[in-house]
């Protein structure tokens, strides 16, 4: 059984930037990925999204998103710091996510409930006594 995405790749390029058909298509499949994710780390998620339309379709666009600027930022897979010098000139770089990976931000999980706390009594007596 196949479960819809959040957020469609139509949103993503509305809230970003007009993808080629390669990255449409990776787009797609990281949507589907994300939105699993989100299922998975959230399991009241469907509460949130009452309360706040919209919000899971958000969420699944900006981990897309994430993932697809780790692509563009033209590093080695797994670089998480680069300097280059010319001469007197130094540039350095740390790439927050050089992997590409799909994550969501705490923010992210609080907004959908994720380690929400619940507040709830034990009886430590025995029944009744």
């Amino acid at each position: 059984m196949t479960i819809e995405p959040f957020a469609s790749v139509d949103e993503l390029e509305a809230g970003w930037h007009t993808l080629n058909d390669e990255e449409r298509a990776r787009a797609q499949t990281l949507l589907a990925r994300a939105s699993r994710i989100i299922r998975a780390d959230c399991p009241h998620w469907q509460r949130y999204e009452i309360r706040t339309p919209g919000l899971c379709a958000d969420t699944c666009c900006e981990m897309v998103k994430r993932a697809m600027l780790a692509d563009q930022n033209g590093a080695p897979a797994g670089v998480s710091q680069m300097n280059t010098t010319t001469g007197p000139f130094t540039d350095g770089y740390t790439f927050a996510n050089p992997m590409g990976n799909l994550y969501m931000l705490d923010t992210e999980k609080r907004r959908l409930g994720a380690g929400a706390g619940r507040a709830f009594t034990l009886t430590m007596s025995g029944s009744g006594s």
